[in-house]
């Protein structure tokens, strides 16, 4: 063979696309899909078949998993044992399956997620109910194929006698199909089942009347028939499974919130582990202890709350932020007629009543053609012994037992199977009672004939039948509903009031970022001195708060972030707070450039927003409440090279003052900005010249007498009345508001915005701080350059200025 023979030259395409495929087509089919008929997966088939053959049954004691798993390895499943092992405990555990297949002795897992013991250590033997799932499975009622190793026999499909796929779900994923099908209740979906049969046409209505909807082994409650009805019509449908809750006072004014059923698949433990850290994360300020009281009893978790708080809204809240309330997502794909297929009720409930009628048709003609054998070897039996002399004189005269069954063939007409039997008999049976017996045999098996033939003639009798075998599946098997169904899905509102202790606090915010929440106790033992704070920082926002308003912090790369009051860290006044980037990941070049409180969102406020490139908009407060608030939020779409400089919440009948670089100054009223959306761009605030820009912005509030303090970068000061800068149209260049010097001109450090007593502090390179009253000043015109307050040449260039609120003077 030459090396070009050993080597396909094929597309990659091509290759890739066959390989995949076919591994599609295999996982699909023959792992992760359940089939229709009997609902199970290819490895829980041979589980179930695997224990059935090994007599490994409900009536016989427990036996060894591993030897289960071991024999279904070898003989049936060629995979890894954790995956049989896994299947296996999966279909015994009863917060899984609404009627397990399989009884295990010994750790199956728990609720908690915990895991199973070692397949060493459990024993396992099929259910009660399993043996429906197997029964008749030796009457060829299912096709037969060979095994992996072609040396044995494996079913393609389980008897199934009761509707599995419904009564226990199933949940998979494979490639390109993912199913979630819920459990039901076993006696509502043989009634839907019987329903069906008596009328094929059926509406998903009219099943709705005895198949409720699910009915979940956890128990719980089910809000939204709606979404049922989508699912059950469609395939497709979503449903809100929410925990039994009920609150029982106690002694003391306290009250405490008992849960017995939780939603389907959530894992306990993580359950009770999240409710108690949002106890200790002070985000659930009224819950006082979370215990689980879980026992061989049952499922029973209690949230103990703290004086004179109320479970109702606490309970809600847990609803919404906790996995108390989960949404189910029906998608039910199964294997019908080898592929899979989104299935609605009535096509399950079809296939199944398909698959009843194959079975009990293939057992039917199974049991005739027995039925018909043995009448022959009667009929024969009974010939023979009307004839007995003669039948053993030709024995006794034949040389061997072939030559006897030849004879008694020619001489008396008898058949070889006649023959065989005959010959078989052993001496006993030659007395005079066996022919009684023979005659009532056949009696018997003359019946059994024709009813058999009745039912294989007659569609309405083979009916018939399969109905009484599911009435008496029901009546062994029935058990009560344990999932409450409600047909609206509740709206919960949460009263955030209600769950937030309300608490006035100091809330601080720094210009490099940290922030922190204090009591006014730790504020007033310190008498609001000794801020911790680093050197090169300063304090940005300081305001009296209560909990249950919020903080909104605006950046300079047009984002801000919502923050509720009552979840920013509480911290001593004397210590440093926390860095907002640990709260909210944000950009490590990205600045806070403001904040604010807010205890209304619906009041009639904006929220004001102006770029160094002169783009200025406003934003109703409104569309800043959020509910998701994990990370910054766009509150301005702003260029790459362009900065907010200004951000804050202003009444709407304020007027806006911007100043440039080259102190050009403008005045106009709010009402002139137009209000837009919060992912907008703005519009344009102030016509710039090509190397200005905006470096003051103030917000002058209405009937105004104040005035502005200017701060040029060479450290003189001025103050003005606001006349001197006409209240105009925006987008206009505005007026000089500093005499123009040819040599070295002063440009803009800070505008700020006065009114009596007030004042400003300015902190330079070398840390000098300077405060000034605006007392201290007399009004100066526009052209007026102020005089001296900073020498720029030994203390520094200036970093920061800050605006003081009047000195109150007490009496």
């Amino acid at each position: 063979m030459t090396q070009a023979d050993r080597y396909q030259d094929l597309p990659l395409e091509e290759v890739i696309g066959d390989r995949f495929g076919r591994y599609s087509k295999y996982i699909i089919q023959d792992r992760a899909l359940p089939d229709a008929r009997d609902g199970l997966k290819p490895v829980q088939r041979r589980i179930l078949y695997a224990m059935f053959m090994e007599g490994n049954t409900h009536d016989k004691p427990f036996r060894k998993s591993a030897k289960t798993v071991g024999n279904v390895i070898g003989n049936y499943h060629p995979h890894g044992d954790s995956s049989v092992y896994e299947a296996m405990v999966r279909m015994s555990q009863d917060w899984k399956a609404r009627h397990m297949l399989i009884e295990m002795h010994g750790n199956n897992g728990s609720v908690d997620g915990d895991p199973p013991a070692a397949m060493r250590y459990t024993e396992a033997r099929l259910s009660t109910i399993a043996a429906e799932m197997l029964r008749d499975i030796q009457k060829e009622t299912v096709d037969f194929i060979p095994n992996f190793d072609d040396q044995d026999m494996e079913p393609t499909v389980l008897p199934s006698r009761f509707p599995n796929l419904l009564v226990n779900g199933s949940t998979g994923i494979s490639a390109g199909y993912a199913t979630d099908i819920p459990p039901h209740n076993l006696a509502e979906v043989l009634d839907a089942v019987l329903m069906r049969m008596k009328n094929p046409n059926a509406s998903v209505d009219e099943l709705m009347t005895v198949l409720k909807g699910p009915d979940f082994p956890t128990g719980g409650i089910i809000q939204g028939i709606d979404g049922i009805k989508k699912a059950y019509e469609t395939g497709r449908g979503k449903i809100i499974v929410r925990a039994k809750a009920e609150i029982d006072q106690l002694k003391g004014s306290k009250e405490q919130i008992v849960i017995s059923e939780i939603p389907y698949e959530v894992n306990k433990a993580n359950l009770v582990k999240k409710m108690d850290e949002m106890r200790l994360d002070k985000r659930l300020e009224g819950i006082a202890e979370v215990r689980d009281e879980s026992d061989r009893t049952g499922l029973r978790i209690v949230i103990e709350l703290k004086k004179d708080v109320s479970g109702e809204p606490i309970l809600k809240y847990l609803l919404k932020n906790t996995d108390l309330q989960v949404t189910y997502n029906f998608n039910m794909i199964a294997i019908y007629n080898r592929r899979p297929t989104m299935m609605s009720l009535p096509l399950l409930l079809d296939a199944y009543i398909a698959h009843q009628k194959e079975v009990v048709i293939r057992r039917s003609q199974f049991e005739l053609k027995k039925a018909q054998d043995r009448l022959h070897i009667v009929e024969g039996l009974m010939k023979a012994l009307s004839i007995l002399d003669e039948v053993i004189t030709t024995i006794r005269a034949s040389k061997d037992k072939k030559d006897a069954k030849n004879n008694l063939q020619e001489k008396f007409a008898f058949t070889e199977i006649q023959a065989e039997a005959i010959v078989s008999l052993q001496l006993y049976r030659l007395t005079n009672t066996d022919i009684t017996e023979l005659r009532t045999e056949q009696d018997e098996l003359e019946k059994k004939i024709l009813e058999l033939q009745s039912i294989l003639g007659s569609d309405a009798k083979l009916v018939k039948v399969l109905q009484k075998e599911l009435q008496e599946v029901r009546k062994r098997f029935a058990e009560p509903r344990r999932c409450l169904i409600q047909e609206e899905i509740e709206d919960i509102k949460v009263d955030m009031e209600v769950l937030i202790p309300s608490e006035d606090v100091v809330v601080t915010v720094t210009q490099d970022g940290y922030v922190k929440r204090t009591s006014i106790r730790s504020y007033n033992a310190s008498n609001g001195k000794d801020f911790a704070m680093k050197e090169s920082d300063h304090l940005l926002y300081e305001s009296n708060l209560n909990t249950q308003q919020h903080l909104l912090l605006f950046t300079d790369k047009g984002h801000y972030i919502f923050q509720p009051v009552h979840e920013l860290p509480d911290i001593r006044w004397k210590d440093l707070g926390q860095h907002i980037s640990s709260i909210v990941p944000l950009d490590p070049n990205e600045n806070i450039i403001n904040a604010c409180g807010v205890t209304d969102f619906n009041a009639n406020k904006f929220v004001l927003t102006i770029t160094k490139n002169g783009q200025i908009k406003r934003t109703a407060l409104a569309e800043f409440l959020v509910q998701r608030y994990t990370k910054p939020l766009k509150m301005m779409n702003i260029k790459k090279d362009d900065l907010v400089i200004f951000a804050d919440v202003v009444e709407p009948t304020i007027e806006v003052l911007l100043t440039s670089y080259c102190s050009y100054s403008i005045r106009f009223k709010l009402d002139d900005v137009q209000d837009t959306g919060i992912k907008t761009a703005g519009v344009k605030a102030m016509n710039l010249k090509e190397d200005d820009f905006i470096q003051a912005a103030n917000a002058i509030p209405e009937g105004h007498k104040g005035k502005v303090m200017v701060i040029t970068h060479r450290g003189a000061v001025k103050k003005m009345a606001l006349d001197e800068v006409e209240t105009g149209n925006r987008a206009l260049r505005g007026v000089l508001i500093l005499h123009e010097l040819k040599k070295n001109p002063h440009r803009i450090c800070d505008v700020v915005y006065v009114e009596k007593g007030e004042g400003i502090q300015i902190t330079t390179e070398n840390g000098v701080q300077e405060e000034l009253r605006e007392d201290q000043y007399r009004l100066a015109d526009r052209f007026s350059n102020g005089s001296y307050a900073i020498d720029v040449d030994t203390d520094g260039d200036i970093m920061h200025v800050q605006k003081l609120p009047a000195i109150v003077v007490e009496e």
